[in-house]
């Protein structure tokens, strides 16, 4: 069978979404699938099996493939340190930091892990979805492109191309898209899917008609609008996030520093009805609410700094209600935070923190990539993961006294008896709800509405073709 690609009129169209429904849809079929994206750029990571590094999306498509995520899933992740510089993060290990133009100078070499990657599922897997990037026809950086063009041409995938009819000129940008494809992408295009209608499905069949006849490519589907509220991608994403308010009865402040990461954290509790999850991006009083969430950091004390910038350090000394940290938000709960060969921060430094933990931080290399179950707190068997430099001596994976709690362990409020507790201490009202069956109900939900309106016969057809 063929490899499959899903490449998009531009960055947010549905690539993402649309490869996991495809892969729980193929695997529903009985076929062994494996989701893939050379390069991913994202701050949302996670930790697999093999004690790698690789982007939430891919992790997500995974789950909805029913395989257990892999590096070789997401061979080279960059996440961003800003001013200029990204972690490069190859085969799910970090490779190095490095400014934009010093990582362009090492894309073939990158360009050979993205395709031994590839070629290895080609043979574990009975199908490979690949994810493009952004979108395929940026002509000055089609030599240093590792998801789209590279993997289209090397492989000899067949495509589909994905076009967002929400943000408006659709015709355009599939017109413009195919007519600056390159030819052997061209050739294999399967065909056209329209993301994000809204309204009667009725009112484009003009539409289809025209980019059928027209463009000369056949519309294998129209999908309506529908949200996925899980694993966003990226911060620009987070505007997607859509609660689901019902009897409120907690307030949640969630600090949004610039250097947010990690915020697959954030699902469960926007998926809480009894939870009022508010992003806070400036200053802003924290008296309303009920605690305050510090959520994980790639740039931790360039957010401490903006945090005291911002005057939100010292509203946060002042408030006397429960604070969680996470990760980096964690780290930040503690008296000073140290980085002596700059790997967090710009220079070396040293950034005193808020001091409600007694403790240090020092960042260091290895970086530390664990999952598993972590005995935390008073549970014997909470499942998360670790993806952090900062090291503390005294208390290195949790801490819980009087009003403060903070873990390094990523997904611990997707274990419902200990998320069910922590609310329950602070409104003895909250009930709690089931987050894996609300998690499998969405990627289902997505996948079921995919195929219902999706040729996916004809796709199919098109990867048996000889």
């Amino acid at each position: 069978m063929k490899p499959l690609a899903v490449f998009g009129t531009g960055s947010d169209a549905g690539k993402t979404s649309l490869v996991m429904a495809l892969c729980r849809i193929f695997s529903d079929k009985g076929l062994k699938v494996a989701p893939f994206k050379g390069q991913n750029i994202s701050n949302n990571s996670a930790v697999t099996q093999e004690g790698r590094e690789i982007s939430r999306a891919q992790c997500l498509q995974a789950e909805a493939a029913r395989v257990e995520p892999s590096y070789l899933f997401n061979p080279v992740l960059l996440k961003s340190h800003g001013n200029g510089s990204m972690q490069v993060i190859v085969n799910g290990l970090v490779h190095k930091k490095q400014t934009i133009a010093d990582y362009y100078d090492e894309i073939d070499g990158l360009k050979l892990q993205v395709q031994q990657a590839f070629s290895r599922l080609l043979q574990d897997y009975d199908l490979v979805i690949a994810e493009g990037a952004g979108s395929p026809v940026e002509l000055n950086l089609l030599e240093k492109d590792l998801s789209n063009t590279f993997i289209a041409k090397t492989f000899n995938t067949k495509n589909i191309l994905i076009a967002d009819i929400e943000r408006g000129g659709v015709f355009a940008s599939i017109y413009g898209t195919m007519a600056l494809m390159d030819p052997v992408m061209r050739s294999n295009l399967a065909g056209v899917v329209i993301n994000k209608f809204r309204g009667d499905r009725l009112f484009f069949d003009q539409g289809e008609k025209i980019i059928r006849d027209r463009f000369g490519v056949p519309v294998l589907g129209v999908l309506p609008f529908q949200r996925l509220n899980i694993d966003m991608e990226d911060s620009q994403s987070l505007r997607n996030y859509h609660q689901r308010q019902g009897d409120v009865k907690i307030r949640v402040a969630v600090i949004a520093y610039p250097g947010l990461s990690n915020y697959n954290d954030l699902d469960v509790l926007i998926a809480d009805t009894e939870l009022d999850v508010e992003l806070i991006h400036g200053f802003r009083s924290l008296n309303n609410f009920d605690m305050v969430l510090l959520p994980g950091s790639k740039t931790v004390i360039r957010d401490l700094q903006w945090l005291k910038e911002q005057g939100l350090f010292n509203e946060l000394q002042k408030f006397n209600k429960p604070v969680f940290g996470l990760c980096g938000g964690y780290q930040m709960l503690c008296q000073s935070l140290h980085d002596p060969d700059a790997l967090e921060h710009d220079i070396a430094s040293i950034e005193t923190g808020l001091g409600f933990i007694d403790d240090i931080v020092i960042y260091q290399i290895p970086k530390i990539l664990q999952r598993g179950y972590y005995q935390l707190f008073s549970y014997t068997a909470i499942k998360g993961y670790e993806i952090h430099c900062g090291r503390m001596d005294k208390y290195p994976l949790f801490y819980q006294g009087g009003l403060f709690t903070g873990t390094h362990v990523h997904g611990v409020f997707d274990d419902d008896a200990f998320r069910t507790d922590y609310f329950k201490a602070i409104n003895p009202q909250y009930e709690g709800f089931n987050y894996g069956l609300y998690r499998e109900e969405q990627i289902q939900g997505f996948a079921d509405m995919v195929l219902e309106n999706l040729d996916t016969a004809a796709i199919l057809r098109t990867l048996q073709a000889d």
